[in-house]
Formats: structure tokens, sequence, C-alpha cells
């Protein structure tokens, strides 16, 4: 690519950094990352911990006030014998899903890798013995699939990690904590995290909000979002604290919500330019839950999907692994079915931005270039209006069947007739524009 193109592609992607980020200066290979993680879509969410055991979900140690040194015992009877990477990374690869974000430690205070700076690992405190991170990272890896990394700034279990608005009952002895130890612990685990497993599309941070009461606690942000940075320019920095993005961080999360929706109470915040992600449950839990299964239909996960893509947003669905190291037999049936959606009408999903014709109650438009894709996901007529004033309309198709469509154009738009009143999940019409 020659030097002028590079520095266009450069200043089209540095239009994605906040405004407020004055001197987070994103490396070329992180604004790469950054169009690259645009493309993909579609990401599985895997939350799995010591909490599987219990199959009451992955809050159950701070909602129970669980002992800290009595829940540590767990992992003496951790033996996930059914446990297969290769098996994992094929299903969701299958799904059209581009990448997996794994909860390294989640707010248990559990390592679900080896680590040189607790003991408190599913090498060293499990009969496991086996570093389930670098067997799935290697299988990402080999299987061409991206692996992001959740990682938790609270702990229930540290005896130095201060205490926040939860895990005030499990029985640690200081309130205060030591942050310096904390700290550093957090920043050591992030090295190896960022150096023994390859290469890491993300970090996904999570607890920002359990100092919400204590609003002059200071996370130390910067230092640890220049600590990644530094150890792997191209790997973006997330975290979930439901508020525009700070300085030094590359994506956006929302939790439970679209963008610019709040029905959770958890993403009201204003919506940036960088790079957009919205997780969500499969079922009802993050972490694997018995009596949890009111699993979401394949029509409601295709149309959050596309919904999300319609907001030029990702989404990042989650799956809640059960304790032999299975994925849910549900799970891995929604997944075959999202995968031959895909299969279809990826083409769609992939590598778009949210199209010119905002969301509409009917459904919403991906955009590449001049390809207009309509997502009709709820309409009872068979003619739809489309507002495309200043846009001219060069052809229209059926997407699957390849067959030309009637329209005529009217003020501000396109009145589009439809053979039939669309019955599919989602039915896709494209467009040509001028």
């Amino acid at each position: 690519m020659r030097s002028s193109c590079v520095i266009s592609f450069l200043l089209l992607l540095a239009c994605c950094a906040p405004i407020s980020a004055q001197n987070y200066q994103p490396t070329e290979e992180n604004l790469k990352s950054r169009q690259e993680f645009r493309d993909a879509k579609f990401g599985i969410f895997l939350h799995w911990g010591l909490y599987a055991m219990l199959a009451t979900g992955e809050w159950t140690m701070t909602n129970r006030d669980l002992n800290y040194k009595e829940y540590a015992k767990l992992a003496g009877g951790f033996y996930p014998s059914k446990f297969d990477a290769a098996a994992w990374v094929s299903a969701i690869k299958a799904s059209g899903a581009k990448y997996i974000c794994f909860t390294s430690r989640h707010h248990e205070g559990f390592s679900m890798f080896k680590s040189r700076y607790t003991d408190y690992n599913v090498v060293d405190a499990t009969p496991f013995h086996r570093d389930i991170l670098k067997e799935l990272a290697d299988e990402c890896h080999k299987q061409g699939i991206r692996l992001h990394l959740y990682y938790s700034h609270i702990d229930w279990w540290r005896e130095d990690a201060p205490w926040g608005r939860t895990g005030r009952g499990t029985g640690r002895p200081n309130p205060a904590g030591n942050w310096s130890s904390y700290y550093a612990f957090m920043n050591n685990q992030l090295t190896e995290l960022l150096t023994n497993y390859g290469e890491i599309g993300a970090i996904w941070f999570d607890g920002w909000w359990d100092q919400d009461q204590n609003p002059d606690f200071d996370w130390q942000l910067p230092g640890q979002y220049e600590l990644i940075h530094r150890l792997q320019p191209g790997c973006l920095v997330g975290n979930n604290h439901h508020r525009t993005p700070f300085e030094g961080e590359d994506i956006q999360i929302f939790e439970r919500d679209l963008p610019g929706e709040n029905s959770a109470g958890l993403s009201g915040q204003d919506i940036s330019r960088l790079p957009l992600e919205t997780c969500e449950t499969m079922n009802g839990m993050w972490g694997y839950k018995i009596t949890d299964q009111n699993y979401k239909s394949p029509k409601t996960l295709i149309h959050y999907l596309v919904k999300a893509a319609g907001k030029d947003a990702n989404l990042l669905m989650n799956i809640g692994p059960q304790p032999d190291g299975q994925l849910p037999a549900i799970a891995l049936e929604r997944l075959q079915e999202v995968g031959k959606w895909m299969e279809v009408y990826g083409e769609t999903i992939y590598g778009t931005r949210g199209g010119c014709v905002a969301p509409h109650p009917w459904g919403v438009t991906t955009q590449k270039e001049n390809r207009l894709f309509v997502h009709i996901l709820d309409l009872a007529d068979k003619t739809l209006f489309l507002p495309l004033e200043g846009k001219k309309v060069v052809k229209a198709i059926d997407f699957v069947q390849r067959t030309p469509l009637k329209y005529r154009v009217c003020d501000g738009g396109i009145l589009l007739s439809l053979n039939e009143v669309p019955t599919d999940i989602d039915r896709v019409v494209e467009l040509e524009l001028r």
C-alpha cells in the first residue's frame, strides 16, 4: 500500500477515537485491530469459573455471602473431565462468530490460567492441573478465531483487594485492602496474559462500577491501559463501566442493551465514535445456572445480532459452560441455528456498517459502500416505505432469490413492493444505490 493510502487509512480510522482522548494516540496496529473488530460483528462470551460447580450463577459468592476460605475449597473438586477446547472452538466458529471472549478471572478471584502470582489458579489449585486458557488460546490460533480476555477489576477472594459495594460478606478481614499490592498483582497477571498466550484481540475489563459509591477511588487505569498497549499494540482495551469511554480505551461496551437503548438500566451512556459492542446472555445468566433453561429462541438471537449490526455494533453472545467442561446442549443447538442463518446471510452482516436508513420498528439496514441491505424483521404488509431522500436507487432485489423487486420513487424516498408479507426470521432486500 502506498504511503499516501496509509495516511488516508489512519486518518479515516482516527475519527473513531473519542474527542476527549487527547493524549492517547492509538498505533497503526491498534487502528487496524479496531477496523477488523468492527468487521467481525459477532463474538461468543464464555463465563466459566468455580461458580459453575454451584450451578447458581457467577454472583453466588457475594449474593449468598459465602466465606472466601470455604469458597476456595471448590477448587479441590474442579475437574472438568469433558473439556475439549477443539470442540468448543469448532462449535463457536461454525456459528459464524469471529471471536471468543473468555473469563480469565471473574469477580470470585479464581484464575482460569497458570499464574506465577497466585496459587489460586486452575493449574495449581485443582486436580485438573491443566491450563484451560492455554488450550483454548492454542485452539483459537489454530482455527483462526480471535481470542479476547475478560478480566475482573474486583476480587471477592483476595485480602488485598479493596472492598466495593459487592463482596462485603465474604469474610475478608480488611475492608481497605492494600491497593498497591492488588494493583501490582493485576498488572502482573495482565502481563502474563499478554505474554504467554499469543496474540490477544482485546482485554475486556469489568468491575469499575463496584466503587461507584466511592467517587474518589482511583483505579489507575491509564497506567494499566498503557501496559496493555505496550505489550501488544494491536490489543484493544474495553471496559464495561457503563460510561462513555475513558481515555486509552479502544471499544465501547453496552451491557444487555443495544446502543442508545437502556431497558436493562446499564447502558444509558452516550454513544462514542469508537467501535461498539453489546453483550447479551443466551438464556438469563452469564455463568451456568442449572435451573435456567429459558434460552432465547433462534429468531430472538438472530434479531438481536441483526439489530446490533444495524446500529453499527457487534453482538457478544454469552454461554455459561457446565462444570464438566461441556457447553450446554441447548446452547450448542442455538449455535447451529445461528450458524445456518449466517451461512446464507453473513454477507449482509460481516464488514457492514449501520445503513443510511435508521432503525425502524420494521427492522434495520446495514451497508457496504453502495449496497444497502434492508433487514425486514417485523412487517405486516407487502409494501415498505424507505426514507432515502437524496439517494438514487438503481435496483432492488430479494437477497436470497436474487429476483428483482418493484419500487416507485415518492416524496422522501421509495415505496418498496414485496411479493408477499414477510414470514421469515429476516427478509433481506438488497438495494443498489447511486
